[in-house]
């Protein structure tokens, strides 16, 4: 049985930054990407960035390209999410998925299994 559990949201002030985990177990994968999605309130679903295994490949959001970074520790079978120069419309729940399995990978619809989420607020 796939497992993931997000931890590290909270609340920050805008310009701050935050680590986001996802820790997951079980399962064989079509892929081995693993990638971040967020919601904020009366929004759709929104990715946000996925890597590779390899970490060759990593794929973002083009309105979050610099300030945030997907990395991963195979080793701890853990993703990470660092999110720099956090503002107050990063607001939303973070959630992490894995088994990629679609075309459009920004899509929700592509991505086979989710953790809980994590909320995660920037104050202004």
């Amino acid at each position: 049985q796939v497992q993931l559990r997000e931890s590290g949201g909270g609340l920050v002030q805008a310009g701050g930054s935050l680590r986001l985990s996802c820790g997951f177990s079980g399962g064989t994968f079509t892929s081995d990407l693993m990638g971040w999605f967020r919601q904020a309130p009366g929004k759709e679903r929104e990715f946000v960035g996925a890597r590779s295994k390899s970490g060759i490949t990593t794929y973002y959001a083009d309105s979050l390209k610099g300030r945030f970074t997907v990395s991963r520790d195979n080793a701890k079978n853990t993703v990470y999410l660092q999110m720099n120069s956090l503002k107050p419309e990063d607001t939303a729940v973070y959630y992490c998925a894995v088994d990629y399995w679609g075309q459009a990978m920004s899509s929700p619809d592509s991505w086979r299994y989710w953790g809980q989420g994590t909320q995660v607020t920037v104050s202004s």
